[in-house]
């Protein structure tokens, strides 16, 4: 069953980014609603498929729409 939401999840964390600048994985789990175990299993999928950017912050990693 989980294998079968990976997809989901990425459209998820998709949609949270789309339209905002860099969100924090905080922030992405807010607005989608994520647990983290989903939000690690979305941004894998998306980071496969070389769809976002990553920014270090100073206390954060920022994820944002390529």
């Amino acid at each position: 069953m989980l294998t079968q939401n990976v997809g989901e999840y990425a459209g998820m964390i998709w949609r949270a980014l789309d339209g905002n600048n860099a969100l924090s994985q905080k922030e992405i789990k807010k607005i989608a609603k994520m647990k983290d175990k989903e939000f690690y299993l979305g941004l894998g999928w998306l980071l496969r498929e070389d769809k976002l950017n990553i920014t270090e912050g100073e206390d954060e990693v920022y994820f944002a729409l390529k």
